[in-house]
């Protein structure tokens, strides 16, 4: 799941609105929304998040938030480290190799310190 995709659902879910409905509502298939919320699509479009900010009313911070975690959440990242120090690219390849094994305390304690900077 990515961090657009858990929010998109708990929006959802605070509204009591089933998938179908919402689908329905923003003229998008039910099959599509589903994927947006388990992180098997990638990033939404700022137009569909538009779309999705006025379904559920949203505006102003709450509605940047939304934005900003739809550009972090593409599930299929590639990083290019050309240019970089060959211990950046270092750190680059061991994080894809080891990240789904790492437990979720070491992921959130990681993305802590990348945000300090």
């Amino acid at each position: 799941m990515t961090p657009f995709g858990k929010r998109l659902r708990e929006l959802r879910e605070a509204k009591g609105v089933a998938l179908q409905d919402m689908a329905a509502a923003l003229d998008i298939s039910a099959p599509y929304l589903s994927a947006l919320e388990h992180g098997r699509r990638g990033r939404p479009s700022r137009l569909r998040v538009h779309q999705i900010c006025q379904y559920f009313n949203i505006v102003w911070d709450e509605a940047d938030e939304l934005q900003r975690l739809a550009r972090v959440s593409h599930p299929r990242v590639t990083v290019d480290t050309s240019g970089l120090t060959p211990e950046a690219t270092e750190l680059a390849n061991e994080l894809a190799g080891r990240i789904r094994k790492l437990p979720a305390e070491r992921v959130t304690r990681l993305l802590a310190l990348l945000k300090e900077n």
